[in-house]
């Protein structure tokens, strides 16, 4: 069980929560899909270890920008972030001179890896803290291994000497491309970010403040996507919207707009002949529509939605 005065914190976390879609959005990632659930699970975990995001997926570096956005959505004070495959990291903000042992040997200079853990633990005593660990499977084994402790000991150690994590403020998000030590894998909270939103939404023409003549264009864009399995979030529709209204005149125009606007559609399908009769239909609703009334989003048809 909890304390009662971090159920109090966490409670308050979640209930900004009820607009998480919305501020992840706003901070680069736009999905139709809802991570409330998953991310209430990681912060109301216990803390007897340091809560930890394995984040999951097919589609590359989207989960990186999974990561950083929910980090900046929680509004945790520190969000630090490490990436294993940067072979060029940047230089400590302080620069120590080289030191010796009593027997005269340099003491090598911090690993980039050392200086993030460290700096971690140490904002983690005061603040509330967010380390993003990217591309992980580039990392060497020894180096999962003493994530795997950081997380079960709540302690980085670097030359003997002791970084200690505060639980209840310290979250580790980690990035794979691969499957990674199997110790360290249990001891994540898992998260799956696919390449394009599972959740299919049928838009309405009242939420973009069209009215019902709207309808038809409406339901041929929805057989239109189905026909393509894409799954356009709310963004990408309105800027779509704003295409057919501005530049979409003819079928190959629309497989144009589709493409520059839609996040991981199938490229072969959208421009193949499979959606021929779809495209078709989209294109002479449009025109059905434009014949009685524009489309005019946010009041000004010129400027592209937001």
């Amino acid at each position: 069980m909890l304390p009662r005065q971090q159920l109090r914190c966490y409670a308050a976390i979640i209930m900004k929560m009820n607009s998480l879609r919305e501020k992840m959005a706003s901070n680069g990632f736009e999905s139709n899909d809802d991570y409330e659930f998953q991310t209430r699970c990681l912060l109301t975990a216990p803390t007897d270890k340091i809560r930890t995001l394995c984040i999951e997926g097919d589609c590359e570096r989207r989960k990186t920008a999974f990561a950083t956005a929910l980090a900046h959505s929680l509004d945790f004070t520190r969000i630090l972030y490490h990436d294993f495959s940067d072979r060029t990291p940047p230089q400590p903000e302080l620069v120590l001179p080289d030191t010796q042992d009593d027997y005269g040997r340099k003491e090598p200079a911090i690993e980039p890896l050392d200086d993030i853990a460290s700096q971690a633990c140490a904002f983690s005593e005061a603040e509330p803290t967010i380390l993003i660990m990217d591309q992980l499977q580039m990392a060497d084994f020894r180096e999962h291994i003493r994530i795997h402790r950081l997380i079960r000991d709540r302690q980085w150690l670097i030359r003997d000497a002791p970084y200690y994590a505060n639980a209840h403020n310290l979250v580790l998000f980690l990035i794979s491309e691969e499957t990674f030590y199997h110790s360290l894998r249990r001891a994540s909270f898992r998260v799956w970010v696919s390449r394009v939103s599972q959740r299919r939404i049928d838009f309405r023409p009242a939420e973009f403040g069209l009215e019902d003549s709207a309808i038809p264009l409406f339901d041929a864009l929805s057989d239109l996507f189905r026909a393509l399995e894409a799954t356009p979030t709310r963004g990408e529709f309105a800027y779509l919207l704003h295409d057919l209204t501005e530049q979409v005149q003819t079928e190959m125009h629309l497989r144009h707009a589709l493409f520059g606007r839609f996040e991981g559609i199938d490229r072969e399908r959208l421009y193949g002949d499979t959606a021929n009769p779809q495209l078709d239909r989209v294109i002479d609703r449009l025109r059905d529509y434009l014949g009685s009334e524009p489309i005019i989003i946010g009041g000004d048809a010129t400027e592209p939605p937001t």
